[in-house]
């Protein structure tokens, strides 16, 4: 079994920006990042820490609006106005999903362009559906794609299912590998037979948000399995939505959680950053 870690990935994209951020450090701009999380997620938490590593590693900055789990409407709204109208923030990442009490319509239908490092705005999403290669898209949905990218994975004609429908990841990874030519089956956990479907596919991506879901009756020999969820197991640790020990058995390539998509997620977004700082 091949273990498809995304740290040679993610330092390949990393260091590909070095010159760029040194130009504008040279012009007194510090390409930075405004994270707005709403509560204390382990998983949110965690990817927060992986985030200011990276930025701090690359020279980059990164700005926190923290808000408690039960802040008002206008607490969160507040928030995102404050990095959305900051000169000094160059992209903007919100944590979702937000608790159910809250919206982001707001967020979305008020977000600059220039600052959606997520694809928040329906925007740049129109740039994914369109097939645009170039286009901004969700930073998960986009590590997905140049992780594959780096492993030399072959997505033209493949049969690739994607378990798992949200703007977040599931559709807009769906959309990114049709542009380069995946024959795409979503599924997701109420799909009828979803072991069946996934035992089909040459592809697997799995980002349905379920600890586990992926198990030994969805696989088969010489399948390539992508696992983009983060989760917090029984035991406290982080797992992803694949039983990593059983598709190490039994697929020929996987991604590990920690360690995979994640580590190339945090590198798309430093890009993103970098991107929207320099007026790319």
């Amino acid at each position: 079994m091949i273990r498809l870690g995304g740290k040679e990935a993610g330092d390949a994209i990393t260091a590909s920006l070095t010159p760029r951020i040194e130009e504008m450090k040279a012009k007194g701009v510090v390409p930075t990042l405004g994270i707005l999380r709403v509560g204390a997620r382990e998983d949110d938490l965690a990817y927060e820490r992986g985030i200011k590593k990276k930025f701090e590693a690359a020279g980059c900055g990164v700005k926190i609006v923290e808000l408690p789990a039960d802040c008002s409407q206008d607490d969160l709204d507040r928030g995102f106005d404050s990095l959305n109208d900051a000169d000094d923030v160059h992209g903007i990442l919100v944590f979702r999903p937000l608790p159910r009490t809250l919206s982001d319509a707001y967020i979305k239908n008020t977000i600059k362009p220039s600052k959606d490092s997520d694809c928040m705005d329906i925007r740049n999403m129109a740039g994914v559906l369109a097939g645009d290669k170039n286009a901004m898209g969700p930073c998960t949905a986009e590590a997905v794609v140049r992780l594959m990218e780096h492993y030399g994975i072959e997505t033209k004609g493949k049969k690739t299912v994607v378990v798992g429908r949200s703007l977040v990841i599931g559709r807009p990874v769906a959309l990114m590998l049709i542009a380069r030519d995946a024959t795409v089956t979503v599924c997701h956990t109420k799909t009828v037979d979803l072991p069946g479907e996934c035992r089909n596919a040459d592809i697997i991506v799995a980002c349905c948000g379920v600890a586990k879901t992926i198990g030994a009756d969805h696989l088969k020999a010489g399948q390539i399995v992508i696992d983009v969820g983060m989760n917090v197991d029984e035991d406290g640790k982080l797992c992803g939505d694949v039983d990593y020990d059983k598709a190490a058995e039994i697929a020929e390539a996987v991604t590990p959680v920690p360690g995979g998509v994640g580590s190339v997620t945090t590198s798309v977004l430093l890009k993103h950053v970098v991107d929207s700082c320099c007026g790319a």
